[in-house]
């Protein structure tokens, strides 16, 4: 049988994935990003690198991440796993993809932020090797919750080999 993170395949964003992304994102997302957000990001924005999970037997997309590559640091900016394909170590592989590409950029940080309230992406995050460094308060603006601010040196523990490649 094959390992649940080899059953998915690391790709990049594309239009025709937008509704899927959407539905995704609705579902993940209190506050979620529009389709137009989206867009922007494959279509125009040039710091934009997005990432997708896709399930190598049917091609679903299960998952996906969009960072942005800035002045010699990652921005992780939204992260989602499909409901139905969560607890099978996506999200850690999605992340895993994500510093590898910053790596592979030559990125020299990993910078996100978090709910607080969100237990499993704030021990994911420590589980690669992140650690708070600040808080915006009142940041998110539906229910005025503080964001916590997460950093991470490129190439330390938890990067599983940064450069090689390897929920909401």
């Amino acid at each position: 049988m094959t390992a649940p993170t080899q059953r998915f395949m690391p790709d990049r964003m594309r239009e025709e994935d937008l509704p899927r992304v959407v539905e995704i994102e609705r579902a993940c997302f209190s506050d979620p990003w529009s389709a137009a957000s989206f867009l922007y990001e494959i279509r125009d924005n040039p710091l934009a690198v997005n990432l997708t999970l896709r399930d190598r037997t049917d091609g679903t997309l299960a998952a996906y991440a969009c960072l942005w590559i800035l002045d010699g640091e990652l921005h992780i900016n939204n992260v989602a796993v499909d409901s139905s394909f969560r607890r099978l170590g996506l999200g850690r592989q999605l992340m895993e993809e994500a510093i590898a590409e910053g790596s592979r950029r030559d990125c020299g940080k990993a910078l996100l932020q978090v709910r607080p309230t969100n237990d499993a992406a704030l021990a994911l995050y420590r589980s690669l090797g992140f650690v708070a460094t600040g808080r915006r308060r009142r940041y998110y603006s539906d229910t005025g919750e503080d964001a916590i601010l997460m950093e991470k040196a490129m190439g330390s523990p938890g990067d599983e080999g940064a450069g090689a490649p390897p929920g909401c």
